[in-house]
């Protein structure tokens, strides 16, 4: 039978067992041994499946539970996997999780319960908030973890091997907070740093196309100010990057920009290959949204911030997605996809 632990990676290594399926609400108190009272008593919710591999991290408490160090957000929910690392709170109390072969329920004199009670008040957190949360625990085996399997490894730039994951993906939440999802998940990312995340597009407009998403929480451009103008600069620097180690840069032009007003929450960098040979180009919105004024050169943005302090987008500048057919290169005007696609054959390298 399958089972999941959730391994603490710092001091004894405390290990806590989440059953298939079942809620299980952690935070501050004698089953996780956390005592800093910023952390809530019912702080974060796991429910584990042991067929698909991957445990659904839910935030309840007021301050920030992270994965990747990415917020999931007050009750907001994102996928968990081998590999990544669970921060209970305020990017504290570390824990990954493991999915092994267990043949029979075996309790040993470490384990400790956390059992099913009354709600409890939230008697502190950052704001001195008092919350009251409706939930109950489930019960938690928790064991002390021996031997090094406690503390595996996670990659600074590759993508870890994925343990018992369906080949269907769900999508947690609204469409539009997708890429939450996507940067936390190791077999989108392609490359990532201490500041950054570089994803696979889901949807390639291009035969090469890759997201730069920064792992601060950061909306869209209308919150960049010139404090971001650093992180800005290193987006930048790692899109230079991708394309360089890219097969195709000697045959390929690459752009680099943002969308002026996008659809997906978290500010990301497209860097896109500008062949746009791809099925997943379909429509006019599409073309039009990486080759007008609505794509935002990379270095202007980081221009604009330098010298005004903030990204100025024109008003009505989601007209542009309107405009008719125009083949980037030599500015022929075509009437559907189809003909532009087949246009565009025309341009793409011998």
């Amino acid at each position: 039978m399958r089972v999941c632990w959730l391994v603490g990676t710092e001091n004894c290594g405390r290990r806590l067992k989440l059953p298939h399926l079942e809620a299980v609400v952690l935070g501050r108190g004698p089953g996780t041994g956390i005592t800093d009272k910023k952390c809530s008593r019912q702080q974060v919710q796991l429910k584990a499946d042991c067929n698909k591999g991957y445990v659904t991290v839910k935030q309840i408490g007021v301050n920030p539970t992270s994965v990747d160090l990415v917020i999931v957000g007050k009750d907001e929910e994102v996928k968990m996997k081998p590999g990544q690392v669970l921060h209970v709170v305020n990017k504290l109390y570390p824990y990954t999780v493991q999915f092994d072969e267990e043949p029979g329920k075996t309790v040993t004199g470490a384990e400790e319960k956390i059992k099913p009670g009354k709600t409890p008040r939230e008697d502190s957190c950052e704001k001195d908030d008092v919350e009251l949360v409706p939930r109950k625990a489930m019960k938690v085996d928790v064991v002390e973890a021996q031997g090094s399997s406690a503390h595996p490894k996670l990659s600074s730039t590759g993508a870890p091997p994925r343990e018992g994951a369906s080949g269907k993906k769900e999508h947690l939440g609204h469409w539009s907070q997708g890429l939450k999802s996507s940067m936390q998940d190791p077999e989108m990312q392609v490359y990532k740093d201490e500041k950054t995340v570089v994803i696979k597009d889901k949807y390639p407009k291009a035969r090469y196309h890759w997201l730069i998403l920064p792992w601060d929480p950061i909306s869209s451009l209308k919150s960049v100010t010139r404090d971001h103008l650093e992180l800005l600069e290193h987006m930048d620097a790692v899109g230079q990057k991708m394309i360089q180690q890219c097969p195709a840069r000697g045959s390929l032009e690459f752009r680099l920009g943002y969308h002026a007003v996008p659809s997906m929450s978290q500010l990301h960098l497209h860097v896109i290959s500008q062949d746009f040979d791809s099925p997943a180009l379909k429509t006019k919105k599409h073309w039009n949204s990486f080759t007008t004024d609505y794509f935002l050169n990379s270095e202007d943005v980081i221009e604009m911030v330098r010298s005004k302090g903030r990204v100025m987008v024109k008003d009505h500048v989601s007209e542009l997605l309107k405009l008719p057919l125009r083949c980037h290169r030599c500015k022929q005007q075509l009437s559907t996809i189809p003909q532009l696609k087949e246009h565009l054959k025309k341009h793409w390298p011998k």
